[in-house]
């Protein structure tokens, strides 16, 4: 009995020293990973390599304050957010700038390869139809005499070619018809030549030699005259009337010819280069709808309208069954002008400074650079470039003012703007502007809260905050769930105001 309470005894013993240093084997490995991680992290930080990707960072600072710099991780002192590294190989060459895939998308970043293609000159212009001035007739009083009837009395009145317009009687013609006929009817030597004198002084009094002929065959005095009309068309000018006297040479009718008119189109002047005189064109009015009208250039006017910035094309058309009248409107399309093939690129790629032309080029990995291009041509949403390109390069249509806020934060010496003057080396004294898209969250009177997408000038990531209220006010129409573009600077007591909103640009979207 005594035996057997020593070996439960012994048994006992043995599975308390099995579990004791169980515990201790425990705890020694517990407290060796403990001791351990310390060192980990502070060989990180001395060796500044993240160990997630094994990339060296330089630096870690907080996005909304990107100029203090930090030699290890952990929390802002300026927000409540962790600290962001920044990475040796994000510096990128000169003049370029690196953006993530994820900032890239956030940024709605997309391109558009160079092509070569011809460019179509085709252009759309309004104008107004007028009388085709070079389709005038005037009629004149060829002697001195008197209105007996008119067979038109009023402006406007359509005749056609022949038709009576009015009876003059001309008493001048009276002496000079009865000496034609007096030396007529004189015979001997020497009267062929009276009568030819005679024939003579008819001319000169204004008579036609159809009326002489008239005469001639009659044998009568026709002191009264009849005008008819040379063309078919409107009296534009009607300036005599019945009992009136007239002298000789003054205009008693203008007639204009409807066979033709002129639209004189308004063409924008940088589309101008692309019209020429005989170039041919397609004219629609909403008089006639569905009637396509067939012409031509037939001068470009040597003007520019200064107000509106444009060129007077005059076009020609035919008008059949004179259903164009003066005063109507219409659209005119120019045949595009045939052209070689030239590199172009998306229209909206193209940035105007206002000194300059100016792509964002892809070059791959990530990383864009800023190149002035010149530009020449621009139609269907294409634009030419005649230098600065190659084809097949990758130029950015959407988000390039983004990316130059993130190269004007990383130091590029080729923006959009372009390089600094020389000479101008220091900073500027006066605050920077930020750009950012969002959404109008809420709107106090001294706030106004946005949530919106990335800032990379300022290295924010997309977020909610506030900013005080243009100096200006907000403007009226601004309300709740506007979507936005907006500048803001930051003031000296490091709170960020509002300089500027615009609604955001159609087809923005928000990431």
């Amino acid at each position: 009995m005594n035996a057997k309470k020593a070996t439960i005894a012994l048994l006992v013993a043995a599975a308390l020293g099995a579990g004791g240093y169980g515990l201790y084997k425990l705890g020694m490995n517990r407290g060796t990973a403990m001791s351990s991680a310390p060192q980990a992290a502070s060989s990180v930080q001395a060796e500044g390599v993240d160990p997630a990707n094994e990339r060296k960072v330089l630096y870690w600072h907080d996005p909304m304050v990107p100029g203090q710099k930090f030699d290890k991780p952990g929390k802002s002192p300026f927000m409540d957010m962790e600290l962001v590294p920044v990475y040796a190989d994000e510096t990128g060459d000169e003049g370029a700038v690196s953006i993530s895939p994820r900032v890239e998308q956030n940024l709605g970043v997309r391109t558009a390869e160079v092509t070569k293609a011809k460019l179509a000159s085709n252009v759309e212009a309004v104008g107004n139809v007028a009388y085709n001035e070079r389709d005038v007739a005037v009629v004149q009083a060829r002697s001195n005499g008197y209105v007996e009837r008119l067979f038109v009395r009023a402006p406007l009145d359509p005749v056609k070619k022949g038709q009576p317009l009015a009876a003059l009687y001309v008493p001048d013609w009276v002496a000079a018809q009865e000496e034609y006929l007096t030396v007529k009817q004189m015979k001997g030597p020497g009267t062929d030549g009276l009568v030819e004198g005679a024939r003579q002084r008819m001319r000169l009094a204004g008579m036609t030699d159809a009326q002489i002929r008239s005469v001639e065959s009659s044998g009568k005095v026709k002191p009264r005259l009849t005008i008819s009309s040379p063309i078919n068309g409107v009296v534009g000018e009607l300036t005599v009337r019945e009992g009136m006297t007239i002298a000789s040479g003054a205009p008693m009718f203008r007639i204009n010819g409807l066979s033709t008119v002129w639209v004189n189109a308004e063409v924008p002047e940088a589309a101008s280069a692309g019209v020429r005189p005989g170039a041919r064109v397609e004219a629609r009015t909403p008089a006639l709808p569905g009637t396509v009208l067939q012409g031509k250039v037939s001068a470009i006017l040597p003007e520019v309208e200064a107000a509106t910035r444009t060129v007077k094309a005059r076009v020609e058309l035919a008008n059949p069954g004179q259903r164009l009248v003066p005063g109507m409107f219409a659209t005119v399309n120019f045949t595009p002008v045939a052209s070689a093939e030239t590199l172009t690129v998306p229209t909206e790629a193209v940035i105007q400074t206002g000194t300059r032309s100016v792509v964002m080029l892809e070059q791959g990995r990530g990383k864009f650079m800023p190149v002035e291009v010149q530009i020449g041509r621009e139609s269907n949403g294409q634009t030419e470039v005649l230098k600065g390109l190659a084809a097949g390069q990758k130029v950015v249509v959407s988000g390039q003012f983004l990316i130059d806020s993130e190269a004007s934060l990383r130091g590029t010496t080729n923006r959009l703007s372009g390089p600094e003057p020389a000479g101008e080396g220091k900073p500027s004294s006066g605050p920077t502007t930020h750009r950012a898209h969002g959404k109008v969250e809420n709107i106090d009177k001294d706030e106004i809260t946005f949530s919106h997408d990335p800032v990379p000038s300022m290295q924010w990531p997309a977020m909610t905050m506030g900013f005080r209220v243009p100096a200006g006010g907000l403007p009226k129409n601004l309300a709740v769930g506007d979507t936005v573009d907006f500048e803001f600077e930051q003031t000296k007591d490091r709170s960020f105001q509002v300089t500027g909103i615009v609604p955001a640009a159609v087809g923005a979207t928000r990431k």
